[in-house]
């Protein structure tokens, strides 16, 4: 395969690979070198005419563009305008539960959840202890090297915030942090305060609200003579807990599955996003969970994911998810369509909206049975939209704060980063597979090299469920974790 046209109704057709000029593409002579992913026109185009693509437009030519001819962002333009109203046309597609139920090897925690990973977390309240955090890991990973029994990581996760905060950042940053300490991927975790902080340990304590006080264990710094030795001592009793916790087989139905693309390219939507849409029916049928975030870029296939919303309620809440972010766009004064990034146009993506209608293939077909709000923690079963921005880092992490025992993300360009749960890496492209193999955990690119669908997708089923049965995934093989919250507003 050297090119696709996605949808029948599509006037231009994708390079699945670099064509060059004379080469025929569905009858038509290139009239120019086409590099890898970038969209090809299949019949002349007049200036304002629109481009489809996936069988919806795309954006509107701004000069002609001949039959055979490169249509990229120097020459399209959005057909995207402001806040909308929209009218709930439900089209909604069952899908059926699966007869053969599959299972993983998980921690099943007190409080019913499971775990894919039995980690230990060091959680500061505010920015001002990272340091000490960062010191209470080293000087413990170092008295319990060779002894972890089933403890998989001990990681202190250092952030920026915590105080000088005001209003919604304020309580963001409490929200996240408090979604840290229920996470089931933690068999325990130490929570450092200062002492001085908008954060007060007292309140966040109780926003956390009832824990396992053997596996959970906060102090203020300011308040105990050796802040260093007392961390550790803490987390001595953490560990005498967790290090005994096993695995035991779980039903895929208790699986939470983040989805996520960066560094998106012209193959997103044709091989790595559509693999995780059919992975995420697939998680569905098994009675589990998965999550969509991104916000920003569903503008422009938001129609799409409103009609598979299970009732009325759940589409005013997905309206209000759309349109409040608009929102936040416009009171910042910043223009609501400003993307793709300078990455995605080199990938070959030219206007938000073939970004957003290659971005949410990730959630397959199934219906949308829930709507999340930043920090907010998941108790729907099925597919879930979250509010968060379409940066990375926020979102991963947005992601993982809602419960997400795992993040699937799908990209182009490449990255090496992770949140604060495994994050895997899908490369959309065979090159990137082989030039960045530290980075790329899996490759959906042999798609666009003729490679089956149902042959891909069962392959990456187990590799998922390797992972979440404790196959490590490149980015905690290189100890990548980090967490990104959230900030939209003044800060003292």
């Amino acid at each position: 395969m050297k090119y696709i046209k996605i949808n029948p109704a599509d006037n231009v057709a994708v390079a699945l690979q670099d064509l060059s000029k004379g080469e025929v593409v569905e009858g038509v002579t290139l009239a120019m070198d086409i590099p890898r992913g970038h969209k090809i026109v299949l019949h002349g185009l007049k200036a304002g005419e629109n481009v489809v693509k996936y069988g919806f437009p795309i954006g509107h030519v701004t000069r002609d563009a001949e039959a055979g001819t490169l249509v990229d962002h120097s020459c399209i333009k959005t057909n995207l305008e402001g806040l909308l109203d929209y009218d709930y046309k439900p089209a909604l597609v069952e899908i059926p539960e699966s007869a053969s139920k599959r299972t993983f090897k998980g921690f099943r925690r007190a409080d019913g959840q499971v775990g894919i990973r039995n980690q230990i977390w060091v959680i500061p309240t505010v920015g001002c202890v990272n340091g000490i955090c960062e010191q209470i890991v080293s000087r413990f990973k170092a008295e319990v090297t060779g002894k972890e029994g089933s403890v998989d990581a001990i990681v202190c996760f250092p952030h920026n915030y915590g105080c000088s905060q005001l209003g919604g950042d304020h309580e963001n940053t409490r929200k996240v942090l408090a979604d840290m300490v229920h996470h089931p991927n933690a068999g325990g975790v130490l929570v450092v305060s200062l002492g001085c902080e908008n954060n007060q340990l007292d309140a966040f304590r109780d926003l956390v609200g009832p824990v396992d006080e053997t596996r959970v264990k906060m102090f203020v710094c300011q308040k105990v003579d050796d802040e260093i030795q007392y961390g550790v001592e803490r987390l001595r009793e953490i560990f005498s807990v967790c290090s005994k916790d096993e695995r035991t087989e779980v039903p895929v139905s208790e699986l939470r599955v983040g989805l996520k693309c960066g560094g998106s390219d012209g193959l997103s939507g044709i091989t790595a996003n559509p693999l995780l849409g059919v992975f995420s029916d697939w998680i569905v049928a098994q009675g589990g969970t998965t999550v969509l975030t991104e916000v920003p870029e569903m503008f422009g296939a938001e129609t799409i994911l409103m009609n598979r919303c299970q009732d009325s309620t759940t589409f005013d809440k997905t309206v209000h998810l759309i349109n409040d972010f608009k929102e936040y766009f416009m009171k910042q004064g910043m223009p609501v369509y400003e993307n793709p990034s300078p990455g995605n146009k080199a990938g070959g993506i030219s206007t938000l909206e073939e970004k957003s209608l290659g971005c949410t293939q990730k959630c397959g077909k199934s219906i949308v049975r829930g709507v999340l709000k930043y920090a907010e923690r998941l108790s729907v079963k099925g597919l879930n939209l979250l509010s968060a921005p379409g940066n990375d880092l926020v979102a991963s992490t947005a992601l993982a704060a809602s419960g997400c025992q795992i993040v699937l993300f799908t990209t182009g360009r490449g990255t090496p980063f992770g949140s604060f749960v495994p994050t895997m890496k899908i490369s959309t492209n065979t090159p990137l597979y082989e030039a960045k193999p530290s980075w790329i955990d899996f490759n959906a690119g042999v798609l666009a090299q003729g490679e089956p669908m149902e042959t891909v997708s069962a392959r990456f089923i187990e590799f998922v469920l390797a992972a979440a049965s404790g196959e490590p995934v490149n980015n905690e093989k290189h100890g990548i974790r980090e967490i990104a919250i959230f900030k939209q507003g003044v800060t003292l």
